[in-house]
């Protein structure tokens, strides 16, 4: 475990010094990014670790991984991000731990989480995830609505009870224009985030950037980068 303890601090202060390093080539304050880290696939053991590392923010993007894993770190301050394509038969378990899902692409996903929040007696912050990829009227390969979509799905996210619009989130596209230019794909995205705030001035938050490329999410403007393998390590295959 002290083994363990020590490759992820070392893997948190590269990664921490990655984000620093891109804030102050974008002249933003380093408080102006928070790091996620995407623990999907690790134990419970190394969300323990991080806690006492100091992260405090951690994602999971399959139900029947996170759900005993949060039961696991019940005693821990945490707040929980589910950032996978999410199913509507798995939204009762997710809204019961989930603080924010990030994956939000369709109005019948935000009436059965609406249902559970209310059932559940809580609040969920709800992004909606914009696929880059995807033409009108489509969901993009890795989940995410048209970019035409976006407004729809605000309103009904911001008239259902339980959910809170917290901004939007995507996914650097491996097909379509944006393919190969996370740059340009992370401008668009802030391009939305500018637009939606007109209507909706709370939505601020704008979740982009995974491990290799969160420097150009941080230049375009993000506010949460998504970090898994980079504090995580590659996890061998099984099999």
């Amino acid at each position: 475990m002290t083994d363990r303890r020590t490759q992820l601090a070392a893997n948190l202060a590269r990664v921490e010094e990655r984000i620093a390093s891109a804030c102050a080539a974008a002249g933003r304050k380093r408080e102006e990014v928070t790091l996620i880290v995407v623990t999907k696939t690790y134990p419970a053991s190394d969300v323990r670790i991080l806690h006492e590392l100091g992260v405090r923010q951690v994602a999971e993007n399959r139900d029947q991984d996170a759900a005993p894993k949060v039961a696991a770190c019940a005693d821990l301050s945490l707040t929980w991000h589910f950032v996978g394509q999410l199913q509507t038969n798995k939204v009762r378990s997710v809204a019961g731990y989930a603080d924010v899902v990030q994956s939000v692409d369709r109005v019948k996903l935000v009436t059965a989480l609406s249902a559970a929040a209310v059932r559940g007696e809580r609040e969920l912050g709800c992004l909606i995830q914009v696929a880059l990829d995807a033409e009108s009227g489509e969901r993009g390969d890795r989940g995410g609505v048209a970019p035409d979509a976006i407004d729809e799905l605000a309103d009904a996210v911001e008239a259902a009870p339980g959910l809170r619009l917290d901004g939007l989130m995507t996914v650097a596209p491996l097909a379509g224009p944006y393919a190969g230019r996370q740059r340009a794909a992370f401008d668009r995205l802030m391009e939305f985030s500018s637009r939606l705030r007109g209507n909706h001035p709370a939505a601020n938050m704008v979740s982009a950037g995974m491990s290799a490329d969160l420097e150009d999410a941080v230049a375009a403007g993000a506010t949460h980068v998504r970090v898994g393998t980079a504090v995580l390590g590659v996890r061998p295959r099984l099999g």
